[in-house]
């Protein structure tokens, strides 16, 4: 019988799963506990809600957006990677500075600073075509 366990790739992409979840909770902290009348968090109409946000909570509701946005490639990536037989070391860490990126992106993109979030987000998209070919031959 052999013995399977989950690599530190396949954990990140259980983080990447997670990530738009905490930017949506970052969109929607501060409007929980306060009436709908004046201005708190509407659950019976979250998306509209979130529509008519500004500043820092609507970027966290674009910074959700794109992490699901960016969630398959990456979940693509690793399996992929892993069924090309890649060197796990190697994908390990890049799964891992995927998500090291990805962390650095919301906080970009929540900060309100564009041009690093750019930088950052192309960073992220070339690390991720590395695992793609990670176990290319």
């Amino acid at each position: 019988m052999t013995t399977t366990y989950f690599t530190l790739a396949y954990w990140c992409v259980l983080i990447a799963a997670m990530l738009p979840f905490v930017c949506a909770a970052l969109a929607k902290s501060g409007g929980m506990g306060r009436p709908r009348r004046e201005g708190g968090f509407d659950n019976h109409d979250p998306r509209a809600w979130l529509a008519r946000q500004s500043d820092w909570r609507a970027r966290a509701n674009a910074a959700q957006n794109n992490s699901f946005e960016g969630l398959p490639f990456f979940i693509g990536a690793v399996i992929i990677a892993h069924q090309m037989g890649a060197s796990q070391l190697r994908v390990d860490i890049l799964a891992f500075v995927y998500i090291v990126i990805r962390l650095m992106y919301i906080m970009m993109y929540v900060a309100g600073l564009p041009s690093m979030r750019s930088i950052v987000w192309t960073l992220g998209l070339a690390v991720n075509i590395a695992i793609l070919f990670a176990g290319y031959r």
